[in-house]
């Protein structure tokens, strides 16, 4: 399996091969033809400007060729040499090639024998002066421009595949040095166990892709630690919880085996059944919890709370304490039977704390459905408002009340409100507590 780097190497230089292999072609198309060009261009030009010169009669014998230009001369109608340039001198007549017309221009590649032999490009132009016709001939050998045109084909050849290293070097250096941050998170992150999540992944001050990727990756080392030990804590007091009832109902049978004769049955039996419906009660919020958390959605269908809380007010009938209901229409999605669970926890709260009455609303207000239950107790400190709502917490008033309760009621009652997106918080009320739950409205049936 190739590596990213290789992979973004090839690629690389796959790219670059298409871009400098067209480039090149491009090049060895117009290079040649630029070439010639100029060379075809500078005979023309010195053609033209000694026809206009024999136009108006001047006909020397030594003719001064342009630059690069290396042959010029000068034949009259009968075929003798009337003017040459320097190296045509020697020469003799250098091209037999006739214009068609006066003023026409007539070219072609000839090679043209020794001495200083080789392939020239003429041009040749006839024209009328005041001693009759003549025609020009202008020449520039082309050796230099194949030697060009073949080194600028070695060139290329040469410089491609090393512009193809080249890139094939910058772009393993380069990913090379952008992955090594990714390297180095990785060989972090399998340092990291599921024993130690405190363990964090550098973070390079980049401001790029890879610096979100180890800012993201810490801020899901940072929860799932959190969750760990959540689940750890959640394990260590969910088995203290679970062992006291058990030891209590252990303890019970025990002494009462240990003398048959002399155990009041009804009582043990009172006791042994207490210590089963507690330990039956944590069982049940445990596992409504456990279902919460792993996200199981129950069905789920249109309630009214009110209905809910009345069905409560009416189980409540000889309680401790009356619960004083005023209830409204105020229809919710959910499921009834963790909706019902949350006013039981919230009642049994309230009941237990209150000292005379508790007090159950339900009604909608601004496209919610609110529930508020309250009572006349002791009320709960600012600091602890958040603190109740953690699993096994329980107060110091709480303890002294009811050595019964689980420390998991209001807990599970804001992780139902959460699941049907809803809140549960305490408000500020004198005297006693308020719990105050918030869901949307859903349509009536």
């Amino acid at each position: 399996m190739r590596s990213v780097r290789a992979r973004v190497t090839i690629a690389a230089v796959l790219v670059a091969a298409l871009a400098l292999g067209a480039a090149a072609l491009a090049l060895a198309l117009a290079i040649p033809r630029t070439f010639r060009s100029a060379v075809e261009t500078r005979v023309g030009q010195a053609v033209q400007w000694q026809v206009a010169d024999a136009r108006r009669g001047v006909l020397p014998a030594e003719l001064t060729t342009p630059p690069r230009v290396d042959l010029l001369q000068i034949v009259g109608a009968d075929g003798r040499v009337l003017g040459n340039s320097a190296e045509a001198a020697h020469r003799g007549r250098i091209s037999m090639l006739q214009p068609s017309a006066p003023g026409a221009l007539a070219t072609a590649y000839t090679d043209l024998p020794q001495p200083e032999g080789g392939t020239y490009y003429i041009a040749a132009m006839t024209t009328e002066t005041p001693e009759g016709l003549v025609t020009i001939y202008a020449g520039e050998g082309v050796a230099e421009l194949t030697h060009a045109i073949r080194t600028f084909y070695v060139v290329i050849i040469i410089a491609v595949p090393v512009l193809l290293l080249l890139v094939a070097l910058a772009a393993w250096t380069a990913v090379g040095m952008g992955l090594r941050p990714v390297e180095r998170i990785r060989a972090r992150l399998a340092e990291i166990t599921g024993n130690d999540l405190s363990g964090r992944v550098p973070e390079p001050g980049t401001g790029d892709e890879i610096a979100a990727l180890a800012a993201t990756t810490n801020d899901t080392l940072t929860r799932l630690e959190s969750s760990a030990q959540t689940q750890r804590r959640f394990i260590g007091d969910a088995s203290h919880e679970l062992r006291s009832p058990v030891t209590a109902l252990t303890a019970e049978l025990d002494l009462a085996l240990n003398d048959p004769e002399e155990t009041d049955w009804p009582r043990v039996g009172a006791r042994s059944l207490a210590a089963a419906e507690r330990l039956s009660a944590i069982l049940d919020e445990l596992l409504m919890m456990a279902r919460l958390n792993a996200g199981v959605v129950p069905d789920r269908r249109v309630v009214d709370l009110a209905d809910l809380a009345e069905a409560q007010v009416e189980r409540r009938g000889h309680g401790r304490v009356p619960v004083v209901a005023d209830l409204q229409s105020a229809p919710v999605s959910g499921s009834p039977i963790q909706l019902d669970r949350l006013l039981t926890n919230l009642l049994d709260n309230a009941v237990r704390h209150a000292a005379t009455r508790v007090g159950l609303a339900v009604h909608a207000e601004d496209g919610q459905a609110v529930v508020t239950v309250t009572d006349d107790g002791n009320g709960i400190a600012p600091e602890d408002r958040e603190r109740v709502f953690e699993r096994f917490t329980r107060l110091k008033e709480g303890r002294e009340r009811d050595q019964g309760g689980s420390g998991l009621g209001l807990a599970l009652s804001r992780e139902i409100a959460t699941a049907h997106h809803g809140t549960l918080v305490v408000a500020d009320h004198t005297p006693g507590a308020q719990f105050v739950a918030r869901f949307p409205l859903g349509e009536s049936e």
